[in-house]
């Protein structure tokens, strides 16, 4: 599956109920090997900022979580940094309320486009392939 194919699953994921960070997870699930149901309850609490808007886009922050699986957790925060500057770029912020326009009333991303950007974030950072299919994390 392609990046671009595997962010339009996370955007499906969402209009199924998914929060942002449960959709990119899902979406990115065969990378890293995990078990479905962990992954989606362990990013139950990321949707909408953490839940108020006032944090970091859940999208970007299953991103993360999928980074740091993908990576055992060792130079995550390399990875960490530049997806954070790639969505910053592609969605113009990365603060729940600010993407949403709470407190301007300017939309600056949809939900939908902060999904699609936080999983090509991932993609581009983790060289994940945009024109051919990735094989799953082996863990040891």
């Amino acid at each position: 599956m392609t990046i671009d194919e595997r962010a339009e699953k996370a955007v499906e994921y969402k209009s199924r109920g998914y929060n942002c960070a449960q959709a990119v997870v899902k979406a990115c699930e065969d990378l890293v090997g995990s078990d479905s149901a962990e992954l989606v309850k362990a990013a139950a609490g990321f949707g909408g900022g953490m839940g108020c808007m006032e944090a970091t886009c859940g999208a970007l922050i299953g991103a993360n979580m999928i980074a740091g699986l993908k990576t055992n957790g060792s130079g995550t925060v390399r990875f960490s940094r530049q997806m954070l500057q790639d969505f910053n770029d592609a969605c113009g912020a990365t603060v729940c309320k600010d993407l949403k326009g709470r407190d301007t009333g300017v939309v600056l991303c949809p939900c939908d486009d902060c999904v699609r950007n936080a999983v090509k974030a991932l993609g581009k950072n983790m060289e994940i392939n945009h024109d051919q299919s990735v094989r799953p994390l082996t863990h040891s």
